[in-house]
């Protein structure tokens, strides 16, 4: 069976090293060759709300699109993402691109617009896999985040998973927390 390489990308505001944590265990369960990029916290967009963490990982799956969005709902099920009491959202887990798919397909749009809107998907994709293009814009992820212009605030934060730290201390020196500044 052949793999396809997928991005995706993870949020949370609500017990978020919990929730990541959750949600890249279960992940790292039945995707291959997962990467994570490093983690930042930014302001919320389009919501009201505390303070975000998000990544993004890149690997491969044997999974139709469909079959994966039907597990990535799961994931966040767990996590609490529809529970009717909720407060914020403890764990997103949005499909950037399965392989080199675009268009419609069930109403999920590939690649995801929110890439070229949204600093915490395009900085982290940047650093991730940057010489990876985006199909619909054409250009690599690390030239589309220089000439970027997206007015959002976020920051590196240190994130340890599995005795590693996914954001390197280097670009958290280099970006420090606006309390550090």
């Amino acid at each position: 069976m052949s793999l396809t390489p997928v991005l995706l990308g993870l949020g949370s505001n609500i017990e978020r090293v919990a929730h990541l944590t959750a949600g890249l265990e279960a992940l790292a369960g039945f995707l291959q060759d997962l990467r994570c990029s490093p983690v930042f916290e930014s302001l919320p967009v389009g919501i009201r709300s505390g303070p975000f963490y998000n990544l993004v990982v890149a690997a491969s799956t044997d999974l139709p699109l469909l079959e994966l969005d039907r597990r990535l709902k799961f994931i966040e099920a767990d996590n609490g993402r529809y529970a009717p009491d909720r407060k914020g959202l403890p764990l997103d887990i949005d499909v950037l691109m399965y392989g080199e798919r675009v268009g419609n397909f069930d109403g999920l749009v590939l690649p995801r617009p929110e890439i070229l809107k949204n600093a915490f998907v395009l900085w982290p994709l940047a650093l991730l896999v940057p010489e990876q293009r985006h199909p619909g814009a054409g250009c690599a992820f690390a030239e589309l985040w220089r000439e970027a212009r997206i007015e959002q605030s976020l920051w590196p934060v240190s994130f340890p998973w599995r005795g590693a730290e996914l954001t390197p201390v280097e670009l958290r020196r280099a970006f420090p927390l606006p309390t550090e500044r």
